[in-house]
Parts: structure tokens; sequence; C-alpha cells
């Protein structure tokens, strides 16, 4: 079992009269293969997996599986504040064929390190396929602590961390101390070339939307030994960064899709769309980046 080097893209969920618009996913899919994204991660936070019922992230898995037939590893957020709920859903989603499995801290729960640890260990232990933690404290209220994921990477299948604490040196630390084949990706775009330095494994990416390409390279360039065009994207990047977070995610970064054309839909509540301030500020930026109409940044 092994995981992926580069950028995957913790993809969006396109909505059509608040129903899943399959239709607008798949061209979603093609578009961001061509453009060599080198994973999908579905049902993330970006997928607006808060409002997804169990049977549509299912749903959604063997779609994009169907899709994709292999040509890039397929990721499906199963993780949840209950343990039993995520067991039940990971089983689910490894019979359908998936490569991976991300799972997101307890949120609101609040559970101690010993409670996170036995969190994840019941999870791992009731699939046979790798399994990625994700620590996002700022949308889960508990910090995933290095010393944490260094315990359970002993645990056979757990291979990866999306670490997205705001602390790259992180990276590092736990690396030193991981078996080898270990993948730690960044959960923030802002920080994908710190990581890397830090000797990380690429990204899962929100930025990947709608710039799948730039992504792609900005990783790819590093690990092919040109640092500095490496750096340079992730500066060159960084205002549309900063401005697909200009409210909570994925309110932007779905508008942006809709105004490059790629039928994003709408958001389910409590999510609702951008203030009027924000929508221009956005498109503003878009055309910066040469990404209106539809189409890759050029």
């Amino acid at each position: 079992m092994k995981l992926w080097n580069g950028a995957g893209v913790a993809l969006v969920t396109p909505f059509k009269e608040g129903q899943i618009d399959f239709d607008a996913l798949e061209k979603l899919l093609e578009w961001q293969m061509a453009e060599d994204t080198d994973a999908f991660i579905i049902a993330g936070t970006t997928g607006e997996s808060a409002t997804l019922t169990k049977h549509e992230k299912l749903a959604l898995f063997e779609f994009t599986l169907k899709v994709v037939q292999g040509r890039v590893p397929v990721i499906a957020g199963t993780g949840s504040n209950n343990t039993a709920d995520s067991i039940a859903l990971s089983r689910e989603a490894e019979k359908l064929g998936v490569d991976g499995l991300l799972l997101v801290t307890p949120y609101y729960n609040k559970p101690s390190q010993r409670g996170l640890y036995a969190h994840y260990k019941a999870i791992a232990e009731s699939v046979k396929i790798p399994v990625i933690l994700y620590n996002v404290p700022g949308r889960t209220s508990v910090d995933l602590l290095p010393e944490t994921v260094v315990e359970l990477a002993k645990i056979p299948n757990i291979l990866g961390l999306k670490e997205a604490s705001g602390k790259p040196q992180r990276c590092g630390q736990i690396l030193s101390q991981v078996p080898e084949g270990f993948k730690i990706y960044s959960g923030n775009d802002n920080e994908i070339f710190d990581f890397l330095k830090e000797g990380g494994h690429g990204v899962i990416s929100v930025l990947s939307n709608v710039a799948p390409k730039e992504t792609h390279d900005l990783v790819a360039q590093y690990f092919a030994g040109n640092k500095e065009a490496s750096q340079k994207l992730q500066e060159d990047l960084n205002p549309l960064i900063d401005v697909l977070f200009i409210e909570t995610n994925p309110v932007p970064v779905k508008e942006a899709l809709n105004f490059m054309g790629y039928q994003a839909g709408d958001f389910r509540l409590p999510l609702v769309d951008l203030a009027p301030e924000n929508r221009e500020k956005l498109q503003q930026v878009l055309a910066e980046y040469h990404l209106l109409p539809g189409g890759g940044a050029e």
C-alpha cells in the first residue's frame, strides 16, 4: 500500500436544485485529470461533507471511480465525529474500490489525545486500505498532536496525514519519527512550498479546484529540483489563494468555478452565497489570473 506524491484536489460537490449534479461533476473530473491533478479527495470539507447523506457520499465515490477508471487515486472522505458511523461508511467505501480514506479529527466532541488515538485505531483496523489522518483544528476545535500522529503511524494502514494546523514545521518533526513511506500533505494552500521544504509530499488542495495545473506544477517543480520555480509559483498564486478564503470554504471556490463556467452550483444551508462586495473582489482576482471565462489559468 502506498499514497501519491503531488497535488490532490479536495473537490467541490456540484449541486443543481438541491441535488448532486453528476453531469457537472463528470466535467470537473475530466478537466482535472487533463490538467494533471494527482489525486481526487471526494466528500471532504470542500465537498460539503457536513450536509451530504451517507447515501450521497457513497454515490459520489461510486460515480467518481466509474469516471476515473483508475487513472488517478480516489480518496474517500469518510471521517466524522461518530466513530461507529465512520467505520460503517469506511467499510462501504472500501467495498466500492476507493484507493484510500481521509479521516477528519472528530469535531464538537473534543476528545483527548487518547480518544483521538482510539478513534483512528478503530477505523483503521476496520479496513485494509490506506488511511490519511486529517488535522484541521480551526474547524474541529481539537488538535491532533505530532506525538499522537507518530503513535498512529505504527498502525500498518495509517499511511498519511493532511496537516492544516498552520504549523508547517510539524511536517519535518513528524517525518523524522514515522516509518518510511508515511506521507504528509499540506492542508493549507498558502503553505505548500513550506511543507515541501520540510520534507512534505504535496498538498490536498482547495486551490486546485480552479488552478489544477499550476498547483500540480508547484509540487512537481520542487520534486524536479527546481525549487526557485516552485517558490515563485507559490508566491504568484498567493493572491488567488487569499481570495478563495475571503469567506468560509467552499463558498468562494464554488462561486469561482461558476464564474469560470464549470457549473458548481449553489450551496446547502447553512452555507449561503458570497456577499456582493466579496463576489466582486473574487471576480476581479479571477480576471487578473485570466480565469474568465471558463478554462485554466494562462
